[in-house]
């Protein structure tokens, strides 16, 4: 008697999950807008009744896949923050270099968070979701980026400044880097704002550890 609720549940989070993917790729494809509950149906592979067994609209949808790919996005940028080697950091630039191969910029992921922002800034609610997920990626980064300034003997006496310009090149560059992926002059003046946004948002202190 107690296996059968689990493979229900099981069963239901399979289900639940071959939607959320499905979602991904409908609205990267057709924008959350022009998507429908039979779009994403169709590329799962299920019914109508299978998707409000697990969500109330297409809206509670794209917020599950919204905060789930967020998340996952984020620990993998923590991840790889751990794993990097900062022994040869030398100066600002050396902190750039080290730092924004981590923070990777996706194609499918920026047409999602693109729409999102449009339609978060319309929704009060989903504003405080939106802010939520820049200050979990600022957190995850710019604990990280200040200990490499300091190294280097620059301390950052505001973080949360940091961490908001830090993202707002990111997400104001992307586009640039998406339209020209082959272009090294776009990915290098993307470097070069970067730089420029640690030594401004940095002091330096002449101490080097």
């Amino acid at each position: 008697m107690d296996t059968a609720p689990k493979r229900v549940t099981k069963r239901r989070g399979e289900t639940r999950q071959r939607l959320l993917d499905a979602a991904l790729t409908v609205f990267a494809e057709q924008g959350f807008g022009r998507s429908t509950v039979e779009q994403v149906c169709d590329r799962a592979g299920y019914t109508r009744g299978a998707f409000y067994s697990n969500f109330a609209s297409l809206d509670d949808l794209f917020l599950a896949m919204w905060e789930q790919r967020s998340t996952e996005l984020i620990d993998g940028l923590r991840q790889a923050l751990d794993g990097m080697d900062t022994a040869k950091v030398r100066n600002v630039r050396g902190v750039v270099e080290l730092v924004t191969p981590a923070v990777r910029v996706d194609d499918t992921w920026y047409r999602i968070t693109s729409e999102f922002t449009a339609h978060a800034l319309r929704n009060p609610g989903l504003r405080r979701v939106m802010k939520t997920r820049e200050e979990s990626i600022a957190g995850a980064i710019t604990p990280v980026v200040a200990a490499l300034l300091r190294k280097i003997g620059r301390e950052t006496p505001d973080q949360v400044a940091l961490g908001q310009a830090l993202v707002a090149v990111h997400d104001g560059t992307a586009a640039q880097c998406l339209l020209e992926p082959e272009n090294p002059a776009v990915w290098r003046r993307r470097a070069d704002l970067f730089e420029r946004v640690l030594t401004a948002y940095s002091i330096e202190t002449g101490g080097r550890s």
